[in-house]
């Protein structure tokens, strides 16, 4: 998911995409918590994909429509 992906989606996408991607991390974590995770650095993958969404929805709302 870069920002070439992120820019053709609405905001109400984006808001979903984060909800998605936020009950992921925590469901992820508490798995992580309880056992060993296969592949740990998807962890990280998810957390940084929900610091682009959130970005992306941040410069959405500062940015003024012309």
């Amino acid at each position: 998911m870069k920002k070439l992906n992120l820019t053709d989606l609405t905001t109400a996408e984006i808001k979903d995409m984060v909800r998605e991607e936020q009950v992921t991390l925590t469901k992820m974590k508490f798995n992580n918590a309880v056992s060993p995770l296969e592949n740990p650095l998807r962890i990280r993958i998810i957390r940084r994909n929900v610091a682009r969404l959130l970005t992306e929805l941040k410069n959405r709302s500062t940015t003024p429509v012309a």
